[in-house]
């Protein structure tokens, strides 16, 4: 059996934001990137996907269709929804659901977002990496990446890619 990961692949601003305060991505796609910027690859590692409830929402009022069917996805809230025929409802502990998906045969598992889910699973040390995709923008405001209160954690450093004006910093973290 191997070890399943769960990996935050994300991108941010140069300030460290990932969208703007109305959840506005315009920014991200203002910079010139280099073919999908590395996510064919990427998605081809993992075979699960997990989501906040704000960012499942943004993604069903931008997207015609919803583009994980191919993966299992999991969408955590504490609002009362159904399981559709694309994700399944997580409203239960959230360490707890996590060590099991860790523990079954599969390959990876990304976190897609965003930061408020992101900010729980650093605070439950959840996150095995980090793969954060730069854009040299600044733009002044908006949802961090890093939220404060969570305990210090160590990463180190694996890899670098760039994407013309994207740079993806990739870390493992240390245990």
């Amino acid at each position: 059996m191997n070890k399943r990961n769960v990996i935050v692949y994300i991108a941010m601003s140069l300030d460290g934001y990932i969208a703007t305060k109305d959840d506005n991505l315009d920014w991200l796609f203002a910079v010139e990137g280099e073919g999908d910027n590395g996510i064919s690859d990427f998605y081809h590692t993992v075979d699960t996907v997990l989501l906040g409830k704000r960012t499942y929402d943004w993604i069903m009022d931008q997207e015609e269709n919803f583009p994980y069917k191919d993966r299992e996805c999991y969408v955590f809230t504490k609002s009362h929804m159904q399981d559709t025929e694309d994700v399944t409802i997580v409203n239960g502990d959230l360490i707890a659901f996590t060590n099991e998906l860790k523990a079954k045969d599969g390959r990876d598992i990304w976190l897609v977002g965003g930061g408020e889910i992101i900010h729980h699973f650093l605070k439950a040390d959840l996150v095995d990496q980090l793969r954060i995709t730069i854009a040299p923008t600044l733009i002044g405001d908006g949802i961090p990446l890093f939220k404060p209160g969570y305990p210090q954690l160590e990463f180190e450093l694996t890899g670098t890619k760039q994407f013309n004006q994207f740079i993806e910093l990739q870390y493992v973290r240390k245990k």
